[in-house]
């Protein structure tokens, strides 16, 4: 008999086709619309693997209905939308996609740098809409980005990747993070600091932690009162990581000068977010990884895990490691 798998949302149908030949498939049709939690509630109890992406929650409550389920594949290298512990508790592998999207990422990173600090939509929108009547040497004037200090909060592949692309901008660029890389401060030419010290300091602070826990509301209100008040905050990593409200105050009081999100605490973002109605935040609907050839590899990546984790190897991209000495391999395509 083939494993059952159910996936959330529609993907390339190359690996629709891949996970067809060995399993027996179901799929949540809708491109534009999460899975309804009651659709996955039935789905997950007799199902053998979940792909799911980062807009599921796969909490302990669900887990709890699972009798089957041996293998949870997300799509995102973050997976705090999974309650791992509940997984572990229950033998269930999780797996995620990291690597694949470390560079697509930076480059949204840079890009949403430069267009925040450059003001490239405010700029656009005002040229759409009919306002430029004159050229003035003040019009729309932005923050300079070559030759200025970049702070970045999380030194991992996505962060190294894009210190490596400051240096073209001959950009001074300082790192917090749990651990100093001495490595990579060699190679990148990077300075260690202090979260306070790199706050100070920097014209652009990017967020490029994982959300955990201890990540949640890192920065706040008393952070953004030691920021320049010519910095930019750039976050691309995970909503919850900076307190939105807080950040409002901060942005409408001229605490600092302006914001790039590509991640919001709750997504979808509500349309009436007090963060979406200021002129000086550039807002995307989280596109970090969002190239066709990287979302594409995703999604083999994704199949690839789960692939493994239901023949009885160890999936390369493992999340919950502890859980491979409480299981015996045993391959549910004998």
């Amino acid at each position: 008999m083939k494993p059952k798998i159910f996936i959330t949302r529609q993907i390339p149908t190359h690996v629709m086709n891949q996970l067809k030949e060995v399993c027996d498939v179901s799929i949540w049709n809708e491109e534009d619309t999460p899975v309804p939690r009651e659709i996955l509630e039935e789905k997950i109890v007799d199902i053998d693997g979940l792909y799911c992406l980062l807009t599921d929650t796969i909490d302990e409550e669900l887990l709890q209905k699972a009798k089957n389920l041996k293998v949870i594949s997300n799509m995102a290298v973050g997976f705090n939308n999974i309650d791992v512990d509940a997984a572990t508790k229950r033998g269930i592998i999780v797996t995620n996609t990291p690597g694949v999207l470390t560079e697509t990422t930076a480059d949204l990173t840079f890009a949403l740098l430069m267009a925040t600090a450059r003001r490239i939509t405010e700029a656009s929108d005002f040229l759409r809409s009919g306002k430029w009547s004159s050229w003035s040497p003040m019009l729309l004037t932005g923050q300079d980005i070559y030759n200025s200090t970049m702070g970045i909060i999380g030194l991992g592949g996505i962060g190294k990747a894009l210190a490596k692309r400051a240096q073209g901008f001959n950009m001074n660029v300082l790192y917090h993070n749990r651990s100093r890389k001495l490595d990579s401060e060699q190679e990148l030419g990077l300075e260690y600091c202090s979260l306070e010290d790199l706050l100070k300091r920097s014209d652009y602070v990017c967020i490029m932690t994982p959300y955990t826990p201890e990540t949640k509301n890192m920065i706040r209100d008393e952070h953004f009162k030691i920021m320049k008040d010519t910095s930019i905050l750039i976050n691309t990593a995970r909503g919850g990581i900076v307190n939105e409200n807080d950040l409002y105050y901060a942005l409408k009081d001229g605490e600092i000068w302006a914001a790039g999100l590509d991640v919001f605490e709750q997504e979808p973002v509500d349309f009436n977010h007090p963060l979406l109605t200021l002129p000086n935040v550039v807002t995307l609907p989280h596109i970090g990884s969002a190239s066709i050839g990287t979302r594409t590899k995703m999604a083999e990546v994704v199949a690839e895990n789960m692939l493994q984790a239901l023949n009885g190897e160890i999936p390369v991209n493992i999340v919950n490691k502890e859980i491979v000495s409480n299981k015996s391999p045993i391959s549910y395509f004998n």
